[in-house]
């Protein structure tokens, strides 16, 4: 009951912290007003986590609130898919937010200052092929799948709690691995080397700014330096979470899996979706405006229409 309660919270506090993000960045753009590329990106993010959570987070509380197996196989199919693409996808999203802003800070006098002017109208073709190759990708997850009445011994049965399902052994697991696997592990290596990028160059900042203000205070920070930590605070925390899982998931397919490992491999799946909302809300300056605007809106519209 306990562990239900825990993930209910992690869930619903996951949910309303994303939604929210959602529904005030598209209130703003209904309201015409002008959006920084990068919020585009936040906006795909905050979708992304919802629907890992609800394709998680969900059967998982039901899961430790006693209803297992609930799943057919129709069901079981589709709920896995649908994670596996929220999953790939905030690995995509994230890399693309580090990449956008490492462009964005990057000098002027570098070799990709010419990218400065054309990112953000790459932001949404670049968004919508990453949906279309996850979307296709994964197909091999509904494909690859029997139902476990028909039992061979060419497969195992993998267990999830809320439903179960068989898994190829030998090679066919280790192809469905690699290509699973590889473009994962590619943006994360570019994550992890934009992340470098932006940290060497928010160093060099650091140094120019002592030199030039070496008699004077200056405690104000640049939003380009206050969103650059802020990224880098996002992908560090899904790096360690993302790595976290990964072992625990690969622990459980070649060693006897338990219950409790499974849950710790879904508490750390829905950590980085229920955290990042609230980091970029309390780091992000302009979340606040928008508030503000949106609430002045309001009230001069009820204002107008009480006179």
């Amino acid at each position: 009951m306990i562990l239900g309660i825990f993930f209910f919270s992690q869930t619903g506090i996951g949910l309303i912290g994303n939604s929210f993000l959602i529904s005030l960045f598209i209130i703003m753009f209904l309201s015409r007003h002008r959006l920084r590329p990068i919020e585009t990106i936040v906006t795909e993010l905050a979708l992304v986590n919802c629907l890992a959570l609800l394709s998680k987070g969900v059967p998982q509380t039901m899961v430790t609130l006693g209803m297992k197996n609930f799943l057919d196989t129709t069901g079981c199919k589709i709920t896995l898919y649908l994670h596996r693409v929220a999953r790939c996808l905030s690995v995509t999203l994230t890399c693309l937010l580090s990449g956008f802003q490492a462009i964005t800070i990057s000098p002027n006098n570098s070799s990709s200052a010419h990218l400065k002017a054309r990112a953000p109208k790459y932001i949404i073709p670049t968004s919508l092929l990453c949906w279309t190759f996850q979307l296709l990708l994964n197909v091999f997850i509904p494909i690859g799948m029997i139902d476990p009445k028909h039992t061979r011994n060419i497969t195992e049965i993998q267990h999830h709690g809320y439903c179960s399902h068989l898994v190829p052994s030998g090679f066919r697991a280790s192809l469905y691995a690699f290509i699973l696997s590889f473009p994962d592990t590619v943006l994360m290596g570019f994550m992890v080397f934009a992340s470098g990028y932006m940290v060497l160059l928010l160093y060099r900042h650091h140094k120019h700014v002592e030199q030039i203000h070496i008699n004077c205070i200056s405690t104000r920070v640049s939003p380009e330096t206050r969103a650059t930590k802020t990224i880098l605070l996002l992908v560090s925390i899904f790096v360690s979470s993302y790595s976290l899982d990964c072992i625990l998931t690969a622990y459980m397919s070649f060693m006897k899996s338990s219950r409790w490992l499974v849950h710790c491999s879904a508490l750390m799946t829905s950590f980085f979706p229920t955290i990042s909302p609230y980091v970029l809300i309390s780091s992000d300056s302009q979340v606040p405006k928008y508030c503000y605007a949106l609430c002045g809106r309001r009230s001069s519209n009820f204002n107008g229409n009480s006179t």
